[in-house]
């Protein structure tokens, strides 16, 4: 199964990407395991250095910005 992690400290930006990542999958009626990282050495092992972020499969795919439901839908 897709793994999506959402990177950031549970902050009101972080909880609209995982927002969104919900609303992503439910339109493309996929499935995926999303998963809250808080772990700053979590961020840097994936050379994050501003949050949100939202990491699909192990592959960092935005950060420092809310990604949208329809650019989320593109990488799922």
């Amino acid at each position: 199964m897709m793994k999506i992690e959402i990177l950031g400290s549970g902050c009101p930006n972080c909880k609209k990407l995982e927002e969104n990542a919900k609303k992503a999958l439910l339109e493309s009626g996929k499935e995926a395991d999303i998963v809250k990282v808080t772990d700053v050495n979590k961020f840097i092992s994936y050379g994050v250095m501003s949050t949100p972020a939202i990491v699909i499969d192990g592959e960092v795919k935005s950060y420092g910005k809310i990604a949208s439901v329809e650019e989320i839908k593109k990488w799922l």
